[in-house]
């Protein structure tokens, strides 16, 4: 993936991306550990001793999964989008479309972003849980989860939208590689 060189914009650009590369990283082994937890619940309940909470582990595990490897996809170009109908137009219409897609999508992020904000400042003040007896689960993690990729989410689609307009036309659709 090319990057801008530009002093404060491209060291932007260079950490969002180590940043996004790393929390794919963790989200995956996160998951691969959760359907460990998962597997040893249902082995417990088939036993008559399941695990307490797993119910709101996997569900607030399941939403900071989620959030921690959209930066990589908005970064790796592979969010949901018409790609043959894109390549059809080509040229500068294009990359008008693909400057329209990457503002919008900053933009959603950044009133997820704004509407998380204040939830979350709430949940770590007031140390927020889910889930009742054995087994509280505090709501905070999710919820700053949530608040960090959002707002690396909006990085992520401005420096695309920016690449989109400042630089040549990169044709390669390969994933990127993990340092």
């Amino acid at each position: 993936m090319q990057h801008l060189n530009l002093p404060i914009i491209g060291f932007i650009d260079i950490w969002s991306e180590r940043i996004s590369k790393w929390l794919m990283v963790i989200a995956a082994m996160w998951a691969f550990l959760l359907a460990f937890y998962i597997l040893v619940d249902v082995i417990g309940r088939f036993f008559g001793f399941p695990l307490k909470g797993t119910h709101e582990v996997v569900k607030n595990s399941i939403v900071m999964i989620a959030f921690m490897q959209c930066a990589y996809c908005v970064l790796s170009r592979s969010m949901l989008r018409a790609d043959f109908l894109l390549h059809l137009i080509g040229g500068k219409l294009e990359r008008i479309l693909n400057v329209i897609g990457y503002v919008l999508g900053a933009l959603f992020f950044l009133a997820l972003f704004l509407g998380t904000y204040e939830p979350a400042i709430h949940a770590v003040v007031s140390g927020e849980f889910e889930g009742e007896g054995a087994l509280r689960v505090p709501t905070w993690p999710a919820r700053v989860v949530i608040l960090v990729t959002s707002a690396l989410l909006v990085v992520n689609y401005a420096m695309l939208a920016i690449k989109e307009v400042i630089l040549k036309p990169d044709h390669s659709d390969d994933p990127l590689p993990v340092e």
